[in-house]
């Protein structure tokens, strides 16, 4: 798997860290908020990722995704204002967040080995910050300035994943060949995103991407069930 590689691209949400359902319950909150009710977890995080596919190419797929949200719920917010509300409500869960088993044991293997890493995600800059300056869960074990050598957010791109944009840019800013990067990705847009950037990736599970197993799997160079098995798998734990 890191045969002739130089370079270790990560997506973060469901890869590196478990907060796809932390999201979930943040809209899950918003949803109640503006309703009153309580709509079904399902179709919470089914609405969200039609929502991100339909506006990727949108300068703030975030913002049209929450002026989805005033739309559905009749609220008399605004759309930033709705934003603004998602982010609050989701902040404090996102500066107790915590790397997934074994993703910080590798992150230091690689780095200690030579790896150029870069972090590559759809996520807002301002949730990354939180991690960077907020969390002491990563602050402890794997501090994002320390270990990456270029971060990636969705407002460094006009289009988000599965668009290339994020990957082909992230490569082009190391100066290396694709064939010298490999990606860790969980979602199918991810793993869309790397490989129309000519990236080997390798999958690793997370039970939030099911629907889509079967054509995550098909796309896959390879796959791996979590952190601890990789490490063991590459020699690195």
């Amino acid at each position: 798997m890191l045969q002739g590689k130089k370079a270790v691209l990560f997506d973060l949400d469901g890869t590196l860290i478990d907060s796809i359902g932390v999201w979930n319950e943040a809209d899950l909150r918003l949803a109640r908020e503006l309703t009153g009710a309580a709509p079904d977890r399902a179709e919470i995080r089914a609405l969200r990722e039609a929502a991100l596919r339909r506006f990727r190419e949108e300068p703030e797929p975030y913002y049209c995704y929450c002026a989805l949200l005033k739309e559905r719920y009749g609220t008399d917010l605004t759309a930033r204002q709705v934003m603004d509300r998602r982010q609050a409500i989701a902040d404090g869960m996102l500066e107790r967040m915590d790397y997934r088993p074994g993703a910080d044991g590798l992150l230091r293997a690689l780095k200690a080995r030579g790896y150029a890493l870069a972090l590559a995600t759809t996520g807002r800059r301002s949730s990354v910050d939180i991690y960077r300056r907020k969390n002491e869960n990563f602050a402890a074990k794997a501090p994002i300035d320390r270990i990456f050598d270029r971060v990636y957010t969705s407002e460094d791109v006009t289009h988000i994943k599965p668009d290339p944009e994020i990957y082909l840019r992230a490569v082009a800013d190391l100066g290396l060949p694709p064939a010298a990067c490999l990606v860790f990705e969980d979602s199918l847009a991810g793993v869309q995103a790397a490989k129309a950037a000519g990236l080997e990736v390798c999958v690793v599970y997370d039970r939030h991407s099911d629907p889509d197993r079967g054509q995550i799997d098909t796309l896959a160079d390879w796959k791996a069930a979590d952190f601890p098995t990789l490490l063991e798998a590459l020699g690195l734990g």
